[in-house]
């Protein structure tokens, strides 16, 4: 592959998806998207999780549980709104509508989406490795 300018790449996997909303269930696959986000920024690329902006925001608007309205009117739609400022999605995990959608999405604007970091285009500079703990 030949190396490309840095991307901003969304990570998209599933939140919810298959835990009965078990929080420790969803907080593992938070960590699943920070994992991947961490291998993409140590690709050269610059990486994006929705989650990191729609976590604090919907408990800012005063959701009161995973599901609600508020909830509802802010994790999607914060997903969707950084795919258009974003240069692909990275797809991971497993079932999610949620994480499909981003994958629509992004298809639908023409972008590309990769399902491992490895199809991901080699960024013009990478960084060095860094364990995560």
């Amino acid at each position: 592959m030949i190396a490309t300018e840095q991307l901003m790449i969304l990570v998209a996997g599933p939140l919810r998806g298959g835990t009965g909303d078990d929080p420790d269930q969803i907080e593992a696959n938070i960590a699943r998207m920070n994992t991947a986000a961490l291998e993409v920024w140590q690709a050269g690329h610059l990486p994006v999780v929705g989650e990191w902006f729609s976590i604090p925001l919907i408990a800012e608007a005063g959701s009161t549980e995973i599901g609600d309205e508020v909830y509802e009117s802010i994790q999607h739609p914060i997903g969707v709104e950084l795919i258009g400022r974003c240069d692909g999605t990275l797809r991971i995990g497993g079932v999610s509508s949620g994480a499909d959608l981003m994958v629509e999405t992004t298809r639908a604007q023409h972008k590309p989406v990769w399902f491992s970091v490895d199809e991901i285009p080699p960024a013009s500079r990478s960084r060095p490795p860094v364990d995560a703990q």
